[in-house]
């Protein structure tokens, strides 16, 4: 038998099987059950259908992680339009750029951050406005709630095909303009099935949104929460007091935190001498992605705070994800030493993922654990295509292995498949000849106990081509200066891997899920050279 994948069978399963139970716990104090949340979905669907909206159209979302953001795509999807969701820390430039670049036809936009569309409205092919707070935003909005209460709940929903678009996800533009990512029905749908499987989601999961949902929908949490039936805990933001005190009265079960993140939770923690009450009734698990965990991290979260912590990896293309180190079986019976080293590593493949190291010919490099390739992947939560960009989408899955998503990263694995990334392919410093991976010596800065943030980019080398340089964010209370930082990396690594500069900055860049943007750091690095690539 051949049953179309299609997401919006997610709401459909809640609704027949927990309409009664909690779906969402929203900011500003309401709770909604799975029948009340499908039936504001139906209305905003058929508001879409009333203002013309139709199948194949793009509707896009701008907004925190409220409920309205749930109802929106929900109500988006199930008219066979295109849920567009958007990240609310881009400027006005860039809302102009992605409405423009995806033909968006609506879009509703949180009151808070529907100034910077009204800024661009009359470049943008958008129609329709929709806003929660029609008051407090200048210009013709419409009302969410007046119109869903004007809309009902009739409404045509089309037949669809799993291979149909279903979203558009726009990269987060580390380099150059973003990318829409084209994913379908199918593609969400299993990656969902994914995402339960390895982070064992169930129905009496509490889940904390300290993700924003426009990242590759929420890492597909807006899917996998709503299936399987368990509660949304919606946020405005996210601020460790308030991460804390979410998990005491919801009795959170399950969250997802960027090392920016957890960085943020312990500070809290270490600034109240771990007076901190870090679970309910519930034990939590946090997914993590990004930059591995320090083991110091590991330490506090799993020792102190008592949560298990599961490091995951991918890419907006890839669904986000395809690994994690979220391995019992791997990590049972070994020492915290040997456990924490694997659980820093972006793991294994998901059920169903092919992931591969590769070398420049597109062969797969020795499983030693030290011979360095690009990671490539296959696997049926990879993206579609780029929206309008078919030489980008050729690229990415051809460079070096046909038929396999380029991720771009350095890595090594080992003989049970655990890939460890090294460094990002344009981030590898080549200094005298030799490969040094920014990654090795960003995990040794983050050991020493006065470093807040880090990141190491190549700087310019009469000498050596290229060398390594530190940004530091040192900690409120640190004494530290340069020669301390270059003497502790010094002690930890090889000669030739050695921090030869050192900077102290208040803050890092950083994109809205908590990558450092190293390409910022770069050009201000290398502005005053003809090139960004030195000649180690």
């Amino acid at each position: 038998m051949h049953k179309p994948l299609l997401v919006t069978d997610f709401l459909d399963r809640a609704r027949r099987h927990y309409a009664d139970e909690t779906a969402v716990v929203a900011t500003t104090g309401e709770r909604y059950t799975y029948d009340e949340f499908g039936e504001r979905a139906d209305r905003f669907s058929a508001f879409l259908q009333s203002v013309g909206v139709e199948e194949g159209d793009r509707v896009a979302v701008l907004d925190p992680n409220t409920h309205y953001q749930l109802e929106a795509a929900y109500g988006t999807m199930q008219v066979g339009a295109v849920h567009t969701p958007l990240n609310y820390r881009l400027t006005a430039d860039d809302y102009a750029y992605i409405l423009a670049d995806a033909g968006v036809t609506a879009i509703y936009a949180d009151h808070e951050y529907a100034h910077r569309v009204e800024e661009i409205r009359d470049e943008v092919p958008t129609e329709t406005f929709v806003t929660n707070d029609a008051d407090a935003v200048d210009g013709d909005w419409r009302s969410f709630d007046d119109e869903l209460d004007a809309a009902g709940t009739g409404y045509d929903r089309p037949e669809m095909s799993e291979d149909d678009v279903v979203t558009i996800n726009y990269t987060s533009g580390t380099t150059g303009d973003p990318k829409g990512v084209c994913r379908t029905h199918r593609a969400e749908t299993l990656h969902s099935y994914l995402v339960t499987a390895h982070q064992d989601i169930s129905d009496d999961d509490v889940y904390l949104w300290t993700l924003p949902m426009f990242h590759v929908n929420g890492w597909g949490h807006i899917y996998s929460i709503t299936g399987n039936g368990a509660t949304h805990v919606c946020t405005r933001g996210v601020d460790a007091e308030s991460v804390f005190d979410a998990i005491q009265t919801e009795d959170v079960s399950y969250l997802c935190a960027a090392p920016t993140v957890l960085n943020m939770l312990m500070n809290y923690y270490d600034d109240h001498d771990g007076d901190v009450r870090t679970a309910g009734t519930n034990p939590v698990r946090a997914a993590t992605a990004g930059a591995a965990p320090p083991e110091s991290t590991l330490r506090t979260v799993e020792g102190e705070f008592g949560w298990t912590l599961m490091h995951v990896y991918g890419a907006t293309e890839t669904g986000p994800l395809i690994t994690t180190s979220h391995s019992p079986r791997h990590l049972a019976g070994k020492s915290d030493d040997e456990r924490f080293e694997l659980m820093k590593r972006q793991g294994i493949g998901y059920l169903g993922t092919e992931v591969r190291v590769v070398d420049e010919d597109g062969a797969d490099v020795p499983r030693d654990g030290s011979t360095i390739g690009e990671i490539v992947v296959r696997g049926n939560q990879v993206m579609d295509r780029y929206w309008n960009k078919p030489e980008a989408t050729e690229e990415a899955f051809s460079e070096r292995r046909e038929g396999y998503y380029h991720m771009g990263d350095l890595a090594t694995w080992d003989e049970d498949g655990f890939v460890a990334i090294q460094d990002r392919k344009k981030d590898i410093i080549i200094s005298g000849g030799e490969n040094i991976s920014t990654i090795e010596l960003e995990d040794v800065l983050y050991d020493h106990p006065e470093i807040a943030k880090a990141a190491v980019i190549p700087a310019p080398s009469e000498q050596w081509g290229e060398t390594p340089k530190a940004v530091v964010v040192p900690t409120a209370d640190a004494t530290i200066d340069p020669d301390d930082v270059k003497a502790f990396v010094a002690d930890r690594v090889a000669n030739f891997k050695r921090i030869t500069r050192v900077e102290f900055v208040d803050q890092l860049p950083e994109t809205a899920t908590g990558k450092v943007q190293k390409y910022e750091l770069r050009e201000r690095e290398w502005e005053d050279e003809e090139s960004m690539v030195g000649q180690g």
